[in-house]
């Protein structure tokens, strides 16, 4: 017959101690309850020895902690969200939390799925990319006192703790850094998400193309139309009619990919002679030929804004910690991209 799992009891009987003597010990808490450091000894000596390995459902029905943080997403795959996780991780880590990482692909039913089944697991908290319809799931989690952190984008009505860029002002940088090396007629191509990052990205562009008294030439694509092909294939037709492209601004690095692809298919675009922006960096942009000028977010900082405000909430869990929203300033990469001058008539 196999054997089970060694549980805290059989522990507490093999060393003729009981079970709360047993807990504290295996959670750091013997010094606390003033165990003595012979007792301590045995329990840890008995435990390495048969590699015992405790049940954490049990152990965070007891203690009221998983010490499991989610990481949900749009799509972990995605080189910014990668990049961020492992901040994240390395931190959280650090602090003897453990991270779960999920992806949402910006699907309401696929997030409210996902936080169901972690808040059954009864994890500590939750930092969340929030698909566009899941504010009343989020405010559940918050009127639970559940830790929440949203980052990238937040809803506007509620009151949330959110790490997030000025999106606008990036935005309105990055173009007017292609308006100042002589382009005239640069497209800004995006996605239709109404959500609050990518309305002030295309805020920005058109702030900035408005000021130099340009016209706007914007693409958006649909966000549902999560098939690549697809996308590539509205880029593709949308660059076919650019007969006076000479600059392009793309709202995302998955696009800008999408884009360069398309760019180099078509005969009446050269890559080397057209502007071009992407909106978050990847290092594939600085060794494509010519590299890729970015703006690029403050990743780290991020990370650690982020985590700062989700351990002080685990801290003080018992208590309601009041809501906390930063607000961070991304920086222009220039690449040769937006170096490269167009003569002017």
């Amino acid at each position: 017959m196999k054997k089970g799992r060694t549980s805290i009891k059989d522990i507490a009987n093999a060393l003729n101690v009981s079970v709360t003597t047993i807990s504290f010990v295996l959670n750091g808490k013997g010094k606390e309850k003033k165990i003595s450091d012979a007792v301590i000894k045995k329990v840890i000596d008995y435990t390495e020895s048969i590699n015992y390995k405790p049940n954490r459902v049990a152990q965070s029905l007891r203690t009221g902690e998983s010490k499991i943080i989610v990481f949900m997403v749009e799509d972990i795959g995605n080189y910014f969200f990668a990049k961020l996780a492992r901040i994240i991780e390395d931190i959280a880590y650090k602090k003897d939390y453990k991270v779960l990482f999920c992806s949402n692909e910006n699907d309401d039913a696929r997030s409210r799925e996902l936080i169901d089944l972690f808040y059954e697991r009864r994890v500590d908290g939750f930092i969340i990319i929030p698909s566009g319809g899941i504010r009343n799931d989020i405010a559940q989690l918050i009127d639970k006192n559940i830790p929440v952190v949203l980052f990238d984008r937040y809803f506007e009505d509620l009151n949330t703790s959110a790490v997030v860029i000025n999106n606008e002002d990036a935005a309105f940088k990055a173009t007017n850094k292609l308006i100042a090396g002589a382009f005239k007629n640069i497209a800004f191509i995006t996605t239709d998400a109404q959500q609050m990052q990518m309305r002030g990205r295309l805020e920005g562009y058109k702030r900035a193309i408005k000021e130099a008294n340009l016209e706007p030439n914007v693409l958006q694509v649909p966000y549902l139309h999560l098939n690549s092909e697809k996308r590539k294939s509205l880029i593709r037709e949308f660059f076919k009619n650019q007969e006076e492209l000479d600059a392009v601004f793309f709202s995302t690095n998955y696009l800008t990919q999408h884009g360069l692809e398309i760019i180099r298919e078509l005969e009446h675009l050269d890559v080397f002679k057209l502007g071009i922006v992407a909106f978050d960096d990847n290092d594939f942009f600085k060794i494509h030929s010519p590299s890729i000028s970015a703006v690029a977010q403050p990743l780290k900082q991020m990370g650690e804004e982020i985590m700062k405000i989700m351990l002080k909430m685990l801290k003080e869990k018992n208590n309601r910690t009041p809501t906390k929203q930063i607000v961070l300033d991304a920086r222009f990469i220039e690449r040769e991209s937006s170096r490269i001058k167009i003569p002017q008539d």
